[in-house]
């Protein structure tokens, strides 16, 4: 497929990408997920590489990882900071075939489904079919994505929904895909399906630089990309940013997002 459906894409992503992954929990959902020394592990949706270094990291000594990516600047970038004895990095679609990156014993895909709204579940069964016999399915991604403020204005909310609506009719982005991740493993007549539901985003207090990157970019790009009016500001997109900027900053503010971990081995 040539259509790009990554709506983030961007000159900053890789960065934004890098600096907003906190590699203490994809070690901890890695473990949780049984990923060890001596498997082979396909890591959907890599990015810059730095989740593939990590689960390498776990699969070693003996195993390896192979890091799939649709942007050839980021694979390059991964290459580049995140190479390592034992991993592959592939410029590939994850809405085509996979079949020519062999079979593994974990499939992983992190963040990347809610990108793909309408087409997730045919992207997790075509990522089945890469499992060894007993390989599990790793699918982990966010619920209310981006939603759940409390510090806000009424017109602020209005217009973020608004955001969030033009999203998901223009780039089929789904802010809840991952209340959905269950029914993926259990329509694939997955058995012993596990599920695990923590914080991914928890913000209050002072704001950490990492946030303040991460949430901004997102902003940006969401409201350009959404083709939202901004109807309830006099003063358009530029007065709803810097009511955003404002409030964010606000050490009163509340922001979180649940992520959803689900693991399951499919039958062959």
């Amino acid at each position: 497929m040539s259509e790009n459906a990554y709506f983030m894409q961007g000159d900053q992503e890789t960065h934004r990408l890098e600096i907003k992954t906190d590699k203490e929990a994809v070690r901890s959902q890695a473990l949780w997920a049984g990923v060890q020394p001596g498997m082979r592990v396909a890591d959907l949706g890599c990015g810059p590489g730095v989740t593939t270094r990590i689960l390498h990291d776990l699969v070693q000594p003996g195993g390896r990882v192979v890091g799939v990516d649709v942007v050839e600047d980021r694979i390059a970038y991964a290459r580049a900071h995140y190479p390592g004895e034992g991993i592959d990095y592939v410029c590939a679609d994850i809405r085509d075939s996979l079949d020519h990156l062999g079979r593994f014993d974990r499939v992983w895909l992190r963040f990347v489904l809610e990108y793909h709204g309408s087409k997730s579940f045919d992207i997790v069964r075509r990522a089945r079919k890469i499992l060894r016999p007993g390989g599990k399915l790793c699918l982990i991604d966010l619920d209310h994505n981006c939603l759940t403020h409390y510090g806000f204005s009424a017109r602020f909310e209005r217009a973020y929904r608004g955001i969030m609506d033009g999203l998901t009719e223009k780039t089929d982005f789904d802010p809840y895909v991952g209340r959905k991740l269950y029914s993926f493993l259990y329509d694939l007549g997955c058995r012993d399906i596990c599920v695990q539901m923590t914080a991914h985003h928890l913000i209050y207090g002072k704001l950490r630089s990492a946030d303040a990157i991460n949430w901004t970019r997102k902003v940006e790009m969401a409201s350009s990309v959404s083709g939202y009016a901004f109807p309830e500001y006099e003063g358009g997109y530029k007065a709803f940013f810097e009511e955003f900027t404002e409030a964010f900053s606000n050490p009163r503010r509340f922001t979180y997002t649940p992520v959803i971990v689900c693991i399951g081995t499919p039958p062959h």
